[in-house]
């Protein structure tokens, strides 16, 4: 996990499509800033209580600037509204990361699926499964033309292999013919809404597909018992109470850790597990990596058992 962080300054706000802003970040000494691979993103720090993550969708090649783009959702929770609002050209901004989740697999064929704003981490994925030789296509979904960003880029590599699809004209996205056969050596990446996500889960063969999700996968109630966290770092011993996180709980014994969404979906609180079982309740781990309960996000995740023991 990258523990880089600065504050960076805002070199070029531009409007990537209807209610979308691009926004390149540099630093303000022009150093060179950490290197990224595709699917990665960023927590920017946008004041007390307000930080979210936003994928890169710059050249990992570029050391100078990230860029990322942010959605604005009247309905949201204030981040996209001070990022429209507030964030101009000069100012600064502290970010964290990057951190990467969604890493593009070494495959020799992929296909794309991305639904609005999600085509921020697919975008960078392109790019390099071009430069790897691979065969690749894309399916890119949203409401109307107009509100899909960087349409404009995806035309450099021609129309055959990049169906765009918006709502208003063509209607939800028609997955039949991207999934219904995946040939052997196929994986699948896909990042957009939470319903798209589902629609292509369902749809997908076992162990081809690699999501991220924006919003938290929807939980079976229940678990929420009483269980022990050792801290193998200091030794403590806490009782994680039903109801509370393990997060919570062990800020409240003034441990202090890295967080941020608090919903299981951006990978910032993730916790090497030395003993015990995780009951995995978040939306970043793939199906393999909670098998093997090497990791937990502790800010939704919880014990099967009555004890945990954590690298903390």
């Amino acid at each position: 996990m990258s523990t880089y962080e600065a504050e960076l300054i805002v070199s070029e706000r531009v409007s990537a499509a209807d209610g979308v802003l691009a926004l390149t970040l540099r630093h303000p000494l022009g150093e060179e800033l950490p290197g990224w691979e595709p699917g990665a993103h960023l927590d920017v720090l946008l004041g007390p209580e307000l930080e979210r993550q936003y994928s890169l969708c710059g050249d990992p090649g570029d050391r100078t600037a990230w860029r990322i783009a942010v959605l604005r959702e009247p309905d949201g929770r204030g981040g996209s509204a001070y990022v429209h609002e507030q964030l101009g050209v000069g100012d600064k901004v502290r970010v964290r990361g990057p951190r990467n989740h969604f890493r593009l697999e070494p495959a020799s064929r992929y296909r794309f699926v991305a639904g609005g704003i999600g085509i921020t981490p697919v975008l960078p994925m392109l790019a390099a499964a071009e430069a790897a030789g691979a065969e690749w296509t894309l399916l890119y979904g949203g409401r109307t033309r107009q509100s899909m960003a960087f349409t404009d880029e995806l035309a450099r590599y021609g129309g055959e292999r990049i169906t765009v699809a918006p709502q208003d004209e063509t209607g939800l996205l028609d997955l039949g013919p991207v999934l219904d056969v995946v040939p052997d050596g196929t994986l699948v990446y896909c990042c957009g809404p939470g319903p798209l996500l589902d629609a292509v889960e369902a749809r997908c063969p076992a162990g081809v597909l690699r999501v991220e999700r924006f919003q938290p996968k929807e939980q079976q109630a229940g678990g929420e018992r009483e269980f022990e966290v050792v801290l193998a770092q200091s030794g403590r011993s806490l009782t994680v109470a039903p109801g509370v996180s393990v997060l919570d709980t062990v800020r409240a014994a003034g441990v202090e850790v890295l967080f941020s969404c608090t919903e299981g979906t951006c990978g910032t609180c993730e916790t090497d597990v030395l003993e015990g079982t995780p009951d995995h309740r978040d939306s970043v781990l793939t199906e393999e990596e909670r098998a093997a309960g090497e990791t937990m996000l502790i800010c939704v995740s919880r014990c099967r058992g009555e004890r945990l023991v954590l690298d903390l």
